[in-house]
């Protein structure tokens, strides 16, 4: 009978402890045993499960019975670990994406089972108490082998070159969804309705639904033509690179695996690389970035050539790293809650390190200086005046870190978040002005781009006379009173 990864970990684990116990080494357990040294230490890695035979050796030779050796549960020392493995969160984690084999996090977790169980049961803890699932920590895992691969896969690239090649996409923008819907359908015998979702009012959220079954795509019909388009293509990114473990609605309700995040987020890139042709966009960035002047206008026109939205327009700049050696740079989404008037940050990637921008779980206001958030209030108060579904802001900031003194050229659009109702999102492009990067940007120093002092959250920032700050400096003042106090007992016990 085959035996499962788990079970296999499980009972190399109880041997190496019960080895442990009696002071012995391979060489005696093997010499009690009658079972090779090779072979033992293949047992307690995790690599391999014995026979029957070799079962009751092992058990006769450490003193414990077969079926406790042979059973899930673990002794008091292992227990955390096994909770662990029996959450399946270690199996779902992409360790072979970083070169990592479940057995050498188990071995180095056996070597000091008191201190890493401790360490283990401070993260199963934490992870309870925030409400983290495991989408939480899938999510967090595929951020950072975006971050790994500079979130640039050629292979990808590749299977996207061939693919407009051979069935005549437009290179330089203006992907038709006709054809997208034309290609789904001749291919790979797509149905396409437009319909069913308008009559479901509680999934107008959705962009898209598929019933693999029937093969199926149902697509919400309030999509604009830009939206329509990433959707599709994004159906032949799962087909062309032959993808199976998906998702079947446009965003996630339910995670079930890594596989599942991981081909969802292939699949959109492989969307992306059809829609805006790489070699086309290098162009475009080139010129772009060769201007003396900062121009709104020149952005707006790239979204209309490519007909893409301004997350799928700032996806590709993920070519700034492999063709503009500009490798410091990081991507936020904000989505404004407009109902109860809060910001979130729901997707980040941060390249070559962790930026200063980043996102809190603590429940902090972020700062209202970001151009992010600046653009999203710009947003709400024009939408108060006109109501246009199109509107669309877009804008630039040098940001200067108040704690670092870094300063980032940032690039930002802000538009509804349709076709969900009662929440706009804004999507922004940092680039940290090092020498390279004001070489490569040229309009990095017009004067008409503001200057702005901004920090992460209201609550860490210091900045005096503040008239956008959200929340009082709690963490700071916490921090100042404990400096205080570490002075006063310095004094009293000098």
């Amino acid at each position: 009978m085959s035996t499962t990864q788990h079970q296999r970990i499980v009972f190399g684990l109880k041997v190496r402890q019960f080895r442990q116990e009696k002071g012995w080494n391979f060489e005696e357990l093997s010499k009690h045993s009658g079972i090779s040294i090779s072979y033992l230490n293949e047992i307690e890695k995790g690599k391999k499960y014995p026979q029957p035979a070799n079962q009751q050796r092992l058990a006769d030779a450490l003193g414990v019975t077969t079926e406790f050796l042979c059973s899930p549960e673990l002794t008091k020392q292992f227990a955390p670990l096994g909770d662990l493995l029996q959450s399946n969160f270690l199996n779902e984690l992409p360790l072979d994406l970083f070169g990592i084999e479940l057995q050498q996090v188990v071995e180095i977790i056996a070597r000091a089972p008191d201190r890493v169980n401790a360490f283990i049961s401070a993260l199963l803890e934490i992870a309870r108490n925030y409400s983290l699932r495991d989408e939480n920590f899938f999510f967090a895992a595929l951020r950072a082998y975006q971050e790994l691969r500079n979130n640039y896969f050629e292979e990808i690239e590749e299977a996207a070159d061939a693919f407009v090649q051979k069935n005549k996409i437009p290179e330089d923008g203006g992907v038709p969804s006709a054809l997208l819907a034309q290609l789904l359908q001749s291919q790979y015998d797509y149905q396409i309705d437009e319909q069913k979702l308008a009559q479901l009012p509680e999934l107008q959220s959705l962009r898209s639904v598929y019933n693999p079954r029937k093969k199926l795509l149902l697509l919400n019909n309030r999509l604009s033509e830009s939206q329509r388009a990433f959707q599709l293509a994004k159906e032949l990114g799962f087909n062309a690179l032959e993808l199976k473990e998906r998702p079947l609605t446009s965003s996630f309700i339910r995670v079930n695996s890594f596989e599942e995040t991981l081909n969802n987020y292939k699949a959109a890139y492989f969307s992306v690389a059809i829609l805006i042709n790489r070699h086309a966009f290098v162009r475009d960035i080139a010129s772009f970035f060769k201007l003396e002047k900062w121009s709104p206008q020149t952005l707006l026109q790239l979204m209309s050539k490519y007909q893409a939205s301004p997350e799928v327009l700032f996806q590709r700049f993920n070519l700034l790293t492999k063709d503009f050696k500009l490798e410091k740079v990081f991507f936020l989404r904000f989505i404004h809650d407009l109902d109860r008037n809060g910001f979130d940050m729901d997707k980040e990637l941060h390249l070559n390190r962790r930026h200063q921008p980043h996102a809190s779980g603590l429940n902090e206001h972020y700062c209202r200086r970001w151009l992010s958030l600046t653009m999203l209030r710009d947003l709400q108060a024009q939408q108060q005046q006109t109501d246009n579904p199109a509107l669309m802001l877009t804008g630039v900031q040098r940001a200067s870190f108040l704690d670092t003194g870094e300063e980032y050229l940032c690039i930002a659009v802000a538009k509804p978040g349709y076709p969900s109702v009662g929440r706009n999102v804004s999507v922004t492009l940092g680039v940290l002005l090092d020498a390279h990067a004001k070489c490569t940007i040229r309009f990095w120093d017009d004067p008409a781009i503001p200057q702005v002092t901004v920090n992460v959250t209201c609550q860490r920032c210091g900045l005096q006379n503040c008239a956008e700050r959200a929340a009082p400096p709690s963490v700071i003042e916490k921090k100042e009173e404990r400096r205080r106090m570490q002075e006063l007992l310095e004094q009293l016990t000098n």
